[in-house]
């Protein structure tokens, strides 16, 4: 890489720190090429992205953002996950580490939080941001449906008197 190629990174880097609601940072020594596609598969697939950048790279690009923090992380061979949903990267991390041992869960951070591998792993059980979104719909129309099924119901009650007074009347 020449000097303009590692600016042109390091612009690009501090861009996606200064965007990503969460940034993850994993040791994946001694992963393949196939699981290393398959991960980023996966996280594509959820909306995350994971990203091999030199070290030294991204603790230049660290400076001056919310996500410092996760500077002395950065030894040896790292890769970064992030995302703008808060739970989508450590979701997908978290379970790829899981059935692959070789993915090191190191930290990372949320906004200006930095978050240890336990940090992490909690924020990966939390429902992510179209789920609570559902839920909260849910709720809300909830009481809605409730409210026109009390409202028929009276109604409905009369018609069905009415009809066996009418049936008891025809036999």
């Amino acid at each position: 890489m020449d000097r303009a190629e590692k600016k042109e990174a390091v612009a690009e880097l501090a861009g996606i720190f200064k965007k990503s609601q969460v940034v993850i940072v994993a040791h994946y020594s001694g992963m393949t090429v196939a699981q290393m596609q398959n991960l980023r598969k996966q996280m594509r697939a959820a909306g995350a992205t994971v990203q091999v950048a030199k070290n030294r790279l991204v603790k230049i690009a660290l400076e001056g953002t919310g996500v410092a923090d996760i500077g002395p992380l950065m030894k040896g061979p790292t890769l970064i996950a992030y995302s703008d949903d808060p739970v989508a990267a450590p979701k997908v991390a978290v379970a790829y580490a899981k059935e692959n041992d070789k993915l090191v869960i190191l930290g990372g951070a949320m906004g200006k939080t930095a978050l240890n591998p336990d940090g992490v792993k909690s924020l990966a059980t939390l429902p992510s941001l179209d789920e609570l979104r559902a839920k909260l719909v849910g709720l809300l129309q909830a009481p809605a449906t409730k409210l026109a099924q009390l409202s028929t119901a009276p109604a409905a009650k009369l018609a069905r008197v009415f009809a066996a007074y009418a049936d008891r009347d025809a036999a």
